[in-house]
């Protein structure tokens, strides 16, 4: 009698992927390559030097360490959120802003200045598009001077960036044209970024390189703990030699404060920060910048003279800094070593109007005495600066209003909502 029930396919084991390509490799018709390169992948000087690297990860993986960004980078708590290094401006300036999209991100802006000495051009125009790869960035202004940013991210650990900036020769605030190109790569628990500005063998007669290139690397040691340095090699041309300056960095991140420093030996330059969150609200900063080595005074040509003729004098800044964070509106104000007191308040009048007000009072230039009487006003002029911006933002789409809409709710809630330009990655 012939058993009805239908044959099962036999069983087969399922084998580790290790195992696997293991097999797999021992498998392998054995060529010259193979006789070759099988010495020295099965030996125990190369499974001792296997075991010892695999050991080493998983210990550094048991450390949780993060990422703990560039050197550029490490002191931006204070330089960029907390100081008014680069926001501060004279002047009116006036800016129309429309967002089409936000996913991907398409913006436009027109931009008008005025009163501010040529520091800022009358008008310019920029086109903004952002996604989760690519960011790009255009502005021209009414000279004609353009300048670009794009930004490709293949994978999330590493970004690839250039920016060029290029003035006709008959402009005002014609500047050299600059060519940047940088590629930065962060790691679980390091950072390398590589930079080229201005490379180029075509002015040197003998083809050697000219340019500026810079090198860093970050290194998280502890949790909070983090050590790199960063090396710059330029030669403006190729009849000079080439220099190069390398500097030490140091990042220490505590719970609710950060230091960090930088010195570069050659050049006897100390650069520190401190940041500290004093409330949920109010952040402090603290910059020092220190020259070691002194520089000569009191001599009309400077070190050709010699030490004889003049005095080796230690210069320094140090700079303090408050930042307040409301709902609508934030304040930042910082005072310096040399008597400039500084202040910006940015405050959103209405959902798509925002207002900026900057002042700052240098005392050092503001001395005069009773028989100057008549120069009182060039020297305010010259000692303080008053500055007030206006920006006017404009929905291109529904997707954006509702966006809108959201952010005025979480602002009811007590959150602050969006302050300033979209940042880019």
């Amino acid at each position: 009698m012939s058993d009805s029930t239908p044959s099962q396919p036999p069983v087969v084991p399922i084998t580790p992927i290790s195992a696997a390509v293991d097999n797999a490799s021992r498998s392998q018709p054995s060529g010259p390559l193979n006789s070759v390169l099988s010495p020295l992948a099965h030996n125990p000087v190369t499974r001792t030097l296997r075991d010892v690297y695999n050991g080493f990860q998983e210990r550094r993986s048991a450390l949780g360490l993060s990422n703990p960004g560039v050197v550029e980078d490490i002191s931006r708590e204070v330089s960029r959120d907390v100081l008014l290094r680069n926001q501060m401006f004279a002047g009116f300036r006036a800016e129309f802003s429309k967002i089409f999209s936000t996913s991907p991100m398409f913006q436009t802006a027109h931009s008008l200045a005025m009163g501010n000495n040529g520091a800022m051009p009358p008008y310019s125009f920029a086109a903004l598009y952002g996604s989760p790869k690519i960011f790009m960035q255009g502005n021209v202004n009414n000279e004609f001077s353009l300048s670009s940013q794009f930004n490709y991210r293949p994978f999330s650990a590493l970004t690839l960036r250039n920016s060029v900036s290029l003035s006709p020769s008959t402009a005002s605030q014609a500047q050299s044209n600059t060519v940047q190109v940088e590629a930065t790569y962060k790691g679980q628990d390091f950072s390398v970024d590589l930079k080229a500005i201005n490379p180029s063998v075509i002015d040197s007669p003998d083809s050697d390189l000219t340019g500026i290139l810079v090198g860093s690397y970050l290194q998280s040691i502890t949790p909070r703990l983090a050590l790199g340095l960063e090396t710059m090699w330029q030669r403006q041309t190729g009849d000079e030699p080439p220099q190069t300056i390398t500097s030490y960095a140091m990042r220490y991140r505590a719970p609710t404060w950060i230091a960090s420093a930088q010195l570069m030996p050659t050049q006897g330059v100390l650069q520190s920060s401190y940041w500290q969150k004093v409330a949920k609200q109010v952040d402090v900063g603290l910059d020092l910048n220190l020259s070691l080595m002194g520089t000569l005074s009191g001599a009309a040509g400077g070190a050709a003279l010699g030490p004889m003729m003049g005095q080796l004098k230690n210069e320094g800044t140090a700079t303090a800094g408050i930042k307040y964070e409301f709902r609508t509106s934030q304040f930042r104000g910082q005072v310096d070593s040399n008597g400039k007191v500084s202040a910006l308040l940015e405050r959103r009048v209405a959902p798509m109007i925002m207002m900026t007000f900057a002042g700052e009072m240098d005392h050092a230039k503001h001395q005069w005495g009773f028989s100057e009487i008549d120069h009182v006003l060039t020297k305010l002029q010259s000692a303080s600066k008053i500055g007030l911006a206006v920006q006017i933002e404009s929905a291109g789409s529904e997707e954006f209003m509702d966006q809108q809409e959201k952010a005025q709710q979480i602002a009811a809630q007590g959150g602050p909502p969006p302050i300033g330009d979209i940042p880019p990655y």
